[in-house]
């Protein structure tokens, strides 16, 4: 495996698995030399995620997000800094645009910040957000369906995937349960992948919709690289080296107001 990212990720997810690992054991599953093992370990070790060991390396506990997600749990968490990023993201919705709004409890209340009178044809694939653009008469609905996952509210199949690839949209809001310098944009569930990347492709403006929480978090499941977001809407909690990243790749950072 040449790719230092996929190499990461992959590092990751077997310490997750196993919690520990030898460098011999990953050199020999990854396909590449012990020492380049080791210079991989070190980066992941740099930002806390695995102890080094003399033979191999250990999985910090609490650097990776738990595998588990459900969507009643996550809405019920940092709920009003959640609101407010919601809100603070409605505010770039303009007169006529066409969106795209990504499963989610923070894009929940996104759609629930619509206004009323504003004018917008939106595609979803989720039920939570399905049901809140539904109560706007002003908006024309499109919805990428298929097999319900009830731990996310999120509709699944391929022919939703081909919907959102040939749909084109001003604004495409993205939801993730990590954001990596290193390793990129995550989430919890491999089967939202497809949708995101659909929707990163189909969309002029990628904006990216997380709490601060979520930054130097990782997630299994990755789907974007931090350099594919074109905006960045999150709280005033999110470090202070990852906002000037941001800012250094050329992404718009929107801070929401706290209340």
């Amino acid at each position: 495996m040449s790719n230092r990212r996929d190499r990461l990720a992959a590092i990751v997810e077997i310490l997750q698995a196993r919690n520990a690992a030898t460098l011999a054991e990953l050199a020999d599953q990854l396909s590449v030399s012990e020492m380049t093992i080791r210079r991989d370990l070190n980066l992941l070790a740099q930002d806390n995620i695995v102890k080094v060991l003399h033979s191999g390396a250990v999985l910090n506990p609490g650097s990776v997000g738990s595998s588990r997600y459900s969507l009643t749990e996550a809405g019920a968490q940092r709920r009003e800094l959640k609101m407010a990023i919601g809100a603070a993201a409605a505010s770039l919705l303009e007169q006529g645009d066409i969106i795209i709004i990504d499963g989610g409890s923070t894009t929940e209340y996104l759609a629930k910040s619509i206004p009323d009178t504003l004018q917008l044809t939106v595609l979803c694939w989720a039920l939570n957000i399905l049901v809140e653009v539904h109560r706007r008469e002003t908006c024309s609905l499109m919805f990428a369906g298929g097999s319900l996952h009830e731990n996310s509210l999120v509709f699944e199949s391929s022919e939703g995937v081909e919907l959102i690839n040939r749909y084109r949209a001003n604004k495409a809001f993205l939801s993730a349960s990590g954001v990596s310098e290193k390793l990129g944009v995550t989430c919890t569930n491999a089967y939202e992948i497809e949708v995101k990347r659909a929707s990163i492709r189909s969309s002029l403006d990628r904006i990216l919709v997380v709490d601060s929480s979520k930054f130097g978090t990782i997630q299994p499941s990755y789907f974007a690289d931090l350099s594919e977001i074109t905006t960045v809407v999150t709280d005033s909690g999110i470090p202070s080296e990852y906002a000037e990243h941001i800012r250094s790749l050329g992404i718009t950072l929107h801070i929401a107001p706290s209340s």
